[in-house]
């Protein structure tokens, strides 16, 4: 008797969260009814699949096998029956999305909140992460990053304007100690960094001068993994800091803090949707895409033509 879809597809999210806990918390039943799901699965192809331990599970080699000509058919069908129900109307499913911490205008949550309203069927998550990895083999729909570290083979569509780093520091700061006036001169102050973990190297502070770009290596006297903090210490006045000029937009604003060194800061292509080329795009997927498209459109419109008139 052969096993039916539901149980592959139990299997092949067990197989990629490699948790019998963590499926059944994305599929929201027990983990008594996951490990019976895959028992039952194993009596009915007469192997095992996984390996188990008190503390991690592994795909056997059946295992491996199974799951390498599964997950993909199972991609392939969920897109059919997600195309066969939007031919009764909108779409409908749930999108997973990996999006970088300092894509601001994507964060701010105007987009996906218009979009949500537009597609009342659809359902979201959205993993926050600097890490750099597969979406593919990860499991998600699409991610949002800068434009330079997307693979050449993912398809990319903008979802900001272009973009700059910059260094500022609060205007006390720069009052007790004064403002540079080149990047090299930045070796010497107290600095305040990003790092994505402890064990990662400091973001690098980058800068352009004649047509060349060059990197300073500052003495950061304080790195975060939070990038709030890092703000938060650059306004108390704890040194220089650098990043994304969306990020230090609030507390420009405040007059929190300022930029410097604007003459070595360049603008370069901005954040970007990108999902793996497929020949038949998932129709969620499809409607973010044309969400995004639209709203990018709607937006150098309003830059181009800021006054609205009403008769």
């Amino acid at each position: 008797m052969l096993p039916d879809f539901n149980a592959l597809a139990v299997f092949s999210l067990v197989a990629e969260e490699k948790s019998f806990r963590a499926a059944a918390d994305r599929l929201g039943v027990t983990r008594s009814a996951v490990s019976q799901t895959i028992r039952k699965l194993e009596e009915a192809v007469g192997i095992a699949l996984l390996s188990r331990t008190t503390r991690s599970v592994a795909l056997t080699e059946a295992g491996e096998r199974l799951y390498a000509e599964a997950a993909p058919a199972l991609l392939e069908m969920e897109g059919a029956l997600e195309a066969a129900a939007n031919l009764r109307g909108r779409p409908r499913g749930r999108l997973t999305l990996a999006v970088s911490s300092i894509a601001e205008s994507f964060m701010s949550g105007q987009l996906l909140a218009s979009f949500l309203e537009e597609n009342p069927d659809m359902t979201m998550h959205v993993t926050v992460t600097d890490e750099e990895f597969d979406i593919v083999s990860e499991g998600y729909d699409a991610g949002v990053r800068l434009g330079e570290v997307i693979a050449q083979d993912m398809i990319a569509v903008p979802v900001s304007g272009e973009q700059r780093q910059l260094a500022v520091a609060s205007p006390g700061y720069l009052e007790q100690y004064g403002t540079p006036q080149h990047p090299s001169e930045l070796a010497g102050r107290r600095c305040i960094g990003w790092r994505r973990e402890a064990r990662v190297a400091p973001y690098r502070w980058e800068f352009e001068e004649g047509g060349r770009a060059f990197s300073v290596s500052v003495g950061e006297t304080i790195t975060t993994t939070d990038m709030a903090l890092m703000i938060n210490l650059a306004v108390a006045g704890a040194g220089v800091s650098f990043g994304m000029e969306d990020t230090f937009r609030p507390a420009f604003a405040r007059g929190e803090l300022v930029p410097i060194l604007e003459e070595f800061c360049p603008r370069f292509p901005g954040f970007y949707l990108y999902y793996p080329s497929r020949r038949n795009m998932a129709p969620k997927l499809k409607a973010l895409v044309e969400h995004v498209r639209g709203s990018r459109a709607a937006a150098r419109y309003q830059e181009h033509c800021p006054i609205s008139l009403s008769l």
